[in-house]
């Protein structure tokens, strides 16, 4: 069962949306060679609790933050750290979750530091652009894996298009979302179409693809958090919460508009 939100629950998710917004835009404009991961991490949950709101990860399952940053090939759940600092031609991946009034948002964004190569960039806007896929495939009347089914074509699409075969993760995938950050139902990145709940008017899913240069392969480190690639590739990752309005897909994460 997937929980079906109120307009005015789905109202209150889109503050929270926005205090993850606005916090990952200020990561973005702090992340450059010289920064440690543990910098941001500070900077995200001083951003977080001055819009009165919680940070979704610090404590949860005992994670010790307040973002995850995953560098290189780091794929998710990287922990910040004093003595991981930014270098030229890095790609980190940042996930950020708040909770404002009891109502969460979750959010990633991958972010290139400094100069970095045409290879990693694409792997990125290729990340990005399965995202975008997975979030035109919510709508009511759908079927869950007709989101899988999205991202995974446009990944797909994406390597053709630039002679490139991308890892797809399977292990991890996005996830329901509401009064908890992760509720069901689990939402894998790729999968036949037509399969799963039937999608409503006022369910909200986190889309969350993550693709490697490499190989889909996983590793989990022995800090029992951090997930990187098993062939050392590097990775993106990239996360928007979205709501099914009667107009079709809110990205309850988005930025306002200028």
């Amino acid at each position: 069962m997937i929980e079906v939100k109120t307009p005015g629950e789905l109202q209150a998710m889109r503050a929270a949306g926005l205090v993850v917004a606005k916090t990952l835009a200020a990561v973005r404009a702090l992340a450059a060679p010289g920064v440690s991961t543990a910098e941001l991490d500070e900077l995200a949950e001083q951003t977080i609790r001055d819009a009165g709101a919680v940070p979704s990860f610090q404590g949860y399952h005992g994670f010790p933050a307040s973002i995850c940053a995953s560098v290189n090939e780091q794929i998710v759940h990287g922990i910040p750290a004093e003595g991981q600092v930014l270098a030229e031609g890095d790609l980190i991946s940042v996930d950020c979750g708040a909770i404002l009034e009891g109502w969460h948002g979750d959010s990633a964004v991958t972010l290139a530091i400094g100069e970095v190569s045409e290879k990693d960039l694409a792997l990125s806007a290729s990340t990005e652009a399965a995202m975008w896929a997975g979030v035109e495939a919510v709508r009511a009347g759908g079927r869950l894996t007709d989101i899988s089914f999205a991202v995974q074509t446009a990944a797909e699409k994406a390597g053709r298009d630039r002679g490139v075969e991308y890892g797809q993760i399977v292990e991890y995938g996005g996830h329901g979302i509401g009064r908890q950050m992760h509720m069901d139902p689990f939402l894998p990145n790729v999968g036949k179409p037509g399969k799963g709940p039937r999608l409503k008017v006022g369910m909200a899913l986190a889309i969350e693809p993550m693709l490697t240069g490499g190989s889909g392969e996983t590793v989990e480190l022995e800090d029992g958090w951090t997930v990187v690639t098993a062939d050392g590739s590097r990775a993106a990752h990239w996360e928007h919460t979205v709501a099914i309005t009667e107009d079709g897909p809110w990205v309850l994460t988005a930025a306002e508009a200028d």
